[in-house]
């Protein structure tokens, strides 16, 4: 095992697949010159200068071109500089690419992996701060992956690369940094496998993207209180293993539902509505949101800093769950 940070976990992934794979290409914005805005695609074009594009800043166009290469037989990764500007390129993602293989009755695949930083990292505002897992999620035929961990990063975005269909991969940004133990030898993480990071007694904290890392610091303070929490990291949105998230919830009886995005019509909702259906028998108190408001993200740092979900929120959700 070594010690490396979320950021060149990504990058490791990238260059063992493009060393793996003639077919895997990157595209996108700065990816050469600056090895992408986050250096994740760094030290690619001096090993594989074919096989990485730098385009101009024209969102519809990169995705359409990996599109179409997938279609071609290539496996393209492609990077969005900031998530926020996928919207640009909706048609590619929601028209085309979700939707190729249905509508060839399976003849057609569109194996494209698309890179998308995302959430608050340095303060800048509400067009480059955004987090759209739930549009993703409510699109048959996309695959919604939220690694949390440099381990998750690298074993899922391996797992992206080679998967069959399109991939909207989610990178928070303020994790990049973040560092864990990763695993020296090669190793893939399937879709639709949660991790449970924390076991626990008492109630089940479900956590997304860098909630999770909050909810583990909760389970923390939350023991000089003498509550036992489990932590569940979904890992992946769609599909969603919703076994182990109830698995989780029956034990306990009582489950809080953590995200940074909007918890109106967001991913808690749809998780929380889950366990609502799936156990309610065994729910001891109603389920509990932890989110965003429903407001864009501010520009002035304090005001950003207050609408982003804390440590504190979380723990102050699960004594209202177990109260």
């Amino acid at each position: 095992m070594s010690t490396i940070t979320f950021r060149d976990a990504l990058h490791s992934a990238i260059h063992e697949e493009m060393a793996r794979d003639d077919s895997v290409f990157v595209i996108g914005e700065d990816v050469i010159a600056q090895g992408g805005p986050y250096t994740v695609t760094e030290g690619v074009v001096d090993k594989y200068p074919d096989r990485i594009f730098q385009t101009p800043i024209a969102e519809a166009g990169i995705v359409g071109l990996g599109v179409g290469a997938a279609l071609a037989g290539m496996r393209p990764v492609v990077e969005i500089m900031y998530l926020d500007f996928i919207t640009c390129a909706m048609d590619e993602v929601v028209n085309q690419a979700a939707k190729m293989r249905y509508m060839t009755g399976g003849q057609a695949s569109v194996p494209i992996v698309i890179r998308l930083p995302c959430g608050l990292g340095r303060y800048v505002a509400a067009q480059h701060s955004q987090i759209m897992e739930s549009w993703f999620m409510h699109v048959p035929g996309l695959q919604v992956v939220v690694p949390s961990t440099p381990k998750d990063a690298k074993g899922l975005l391996k797992t992206a690369v080679r998967s069959p269909d399109p991939v909207m991969f989610m990178e928070y940004k303020r994790i990049y940094t973040s560092e864990g133990e990763v695993p020296d030898e090669e190793f893939l993480i399937p879709f639709g496998e949660a991790e449970v990071k924390r076991e626990g007694e008492d109630a089940t904290v479900i956590g997304i993207g860098p909630m999770v890392g909050k909810s583990l610091e909760a389970g923390v303070l939350l023991e000089d209180d003498g509550f036992d929490i489990e932590v569940v990291d979904p890992r992946t949105l769609s599909p969603l293993d919703t076994d182990t998230i109830c698995e989780s919830v029956r034990k306990t009886g009582r489950a809080v539902v953590c995200e940074e995005d909007s918890s109106f019509a967001g991913t808690g909702a749809e998780i929380a509505a889950m366990i609502a259906e799936s156990c309610f028998k065994d729910l001891q108190a109603p389920v509990i949101r932890v989110g965003m408001p429903h407001v864009p993200m501010p520009f002035a740092p304090s005001l950003a800093d207050s609408v982003v979900p804390r440590v504190d929120d979380v723990v102050d959700a699960v004594r209202r769950v177990i109260a």
